[in-house]
């Protein structure tokens, strides 16, 4: 069954989870543009995607906008709380959301959401309680490899679904 919501954490999915700052004290980091790619086909399949993160980083709001993405929830302390409303809002259960994420926050979500998954390198504890756990690392295309996974296990070849409209902007 496909999601009718497709979920990510960013740092430590979309990034190594480094967070890396100069001697002025800006930071920075490094999204893989892989990604981009699961958000493309995201919309492909007409399901709204979204961020959420704890962080309240402007480099993240950056990057969900530049990519268009349906959600950006930054300075995200309850996830669960975040998700529950968009459901009702969205009029969806939990069962049809997916969720990747990595780490302590995680946690709760990762085990409410209909399916989740977690990069090779989340801890052990976070491996345990997902429904997949990807080859990628966070930072590594990750996030895209997910959304590849749901379209796979849906029995729909992710070339037919790109191509299938191929005026369709590649987006970085």
């Amino acid at each position: 069954m496909l999601p009718k919501l497709i979920l990510t954490d960013i740092d430590g999915v979309w990034t190594d989870a480094g967070m890396y700052y100069d001697e002025l004290g800006n930071e920075f980091k490094k999204f893989n543009t892989y990604d981009s790619a699961g958000v493309l086909f995201s919309k492909q399949l007409e399901i709204p995607c979204g961020i959420l993160t704890g962080e309240n980083s402007k480099a993240v709001k950056r990057r969900g906008e530049k990519l268009n993405m349906d959600y950006i929830f930054l300075g995200a302390k309850d996830k669960v709380k975040i998700v529950d409303s968009l459901i009702r809002d969205i009029n969806i259960t939990w069962k049809e959301v997916a969720y990747i994420g990595d780490d302590l926050n995680d946690y709760n979500l990762l085990q409410k959401v209909g399916l989740s998954a977690a990069p090779n390198s989340a801890p052990d504890y976070i491996k345990k309680i997902v429904t997949w756990v990807l080859n990628k690392k966070g930072g590594e295309g990750v996030f895209r490899e997910f959304v590849e996974k749901i379209i796979e296990e849906n029995n729909i070849k992710v070339e037919e679904l790109f191509f299938k409209n191929n005026n369709e902007k590649i987006i970085q």
